[in-house]
């Protein structure tokens, strides 16, 4: 609609310039008493004629020029060449996308802004803890209590006990930065998923004793449980998901794990317990770095805060499937998706 306009517009300026320029150039050859209609017919076409395609070049020219200007404060530098144009409805259509991009962008920008602030502040909030837990402690000993046999023991044991967590926080933000930026890479193998599992369940059998909690593994019947995959994250996994169930769970409850087969190259591992649970608009975000179901800021349970996120981690390192089902006070289900071993 503009471009039949704007040469509307043109067509229009042109026939009063070429009949101005005709009887003028007339008018000044013959005088007005010669002033003859074919005669001027004749040189009104040809004046149209020149008067068009200079006019064509030099709006071309001029609005090219201007639009380059405006598109270099626009668009990107690298893009103009490209997306200068004197068709205006294709200059407005690549601002509307330009401009549609730098929103979501920012949008983009404003989320992982707001996802660094509380990252940050999660990480300082678990980190203040153990430090100054120990440093307390510590300084309390160098005040004194270290000639105090009754507590000084009791003092470094609960100092190293703060120490041990802080490392471990370093240590899980360490393996997390590796995986996201390339450097863990996988090392994919043949094992038994069965086996692997209850020596997983030997390493947390005392934890689990001091709760009352049993430990169970079951498969499908028939089924081959051999897969192909980095056997020494998949243990990470299956600690870190079977560790929480026990944390979270209840005195003389469960934690069941059960081996599925999915479909000819899959199986599904099933992490399930009847402890606490949690609400399902927390299902978004349990897989997040320190994200805590209680906002208490309770941290009697232990851990780096980081367990979830690493299993996220190395699942999605596989380019496999991470599930989890909830039902708040009744349990939780954790369920992820392993290649088998061919």
């Amino acid at each position: 609609m503009f471009k039949i306009k704007s040469r509307l517009l043109l067509l229009i300026i042109t026939l009063f310039i070429s009949a101005l320029i005709s009887f003028a150039s007339l008018l000044l050859l013959f005088g007005i008493d010669n002033l003859g209609f074919v005669d001027f017919t004749k040189v009104f076409l040809l004046t149209f004629l020149v008067v068009y395609i200079l006019g064509n070049v030099y709006t071309r020219s001029f609005l090219y020029s201007k639009l380059k200007e405006i598109s270099k404060d626009i668009l990107p530098e690298k893009n103009i060449s490209q997306t200068v144009t004197t068709n205006m409805e294709e200059l407005v259509s690549e601002i509307k996308d330009y401009d549609s991009k730098r929103k979501s962008e920012f949008s983009e920008m404003k989320k992982l802004e707001s996802f660094r602030r509380e990252f940050i502040g999660n990480l300082a909030h678990e980190i203040k803890t153990p430090l100054f837990t120990s440093q307390s402690y510590i300084l309390t000993l160098l005040d004194g209590a270290l000639k105090d046999e009754n507590v000084n023991i009791k003092y470094l044991k609960t100092a190293s006990k703060a120490i041990d967590r802080l490392n471990l926080i370093v240590k899980d933000l360490d393996l997390i930065t590796k995986i996201e930026s390339g450097e863990s890479i996988l090392n994919k193998n043949k094992f038994d998923i069965i086996n692997l599992t209850k020596n997983v369940f030997e390493m947390l059998e005392f934890t689990a004793k001091k709760k009352k909690i049993k430990l169970t593994v079951n498969k499908d019947k028939g089924l081959e449980t051999k897969v192909n995959a980095d056997k020494e994250k998949i243990e990470q996994v299956l600690t870190n998901l079977i560790d929480n169930s026990i944390k979270y769970g209840k005195d003389n409850g469960t934690t069941e794990i059960v081996i599925q087969s999915l479909n000819e190259d899959k199986i599904i591992v099933r992490v399930t317990d009847n402890g606490v649970g949690f609400k399902k608009e927390n299902y978004t975000r349990i897989f997040e770095r320190f994200f805590r179901v209680d906002r208490s800021g309770s941290r009697s349970a232990g851990g780096s805060g980081l367990g979830l996120a690493i299993v996220k981690h190395i699942i999605d390192a596989h380019d496999e499937k991470i599930y989890v089902e909830s039902e708040f006070g009744v349990g939780s289900e954790f369920s992820f998706t392993l290649e088998k071993s061919k």
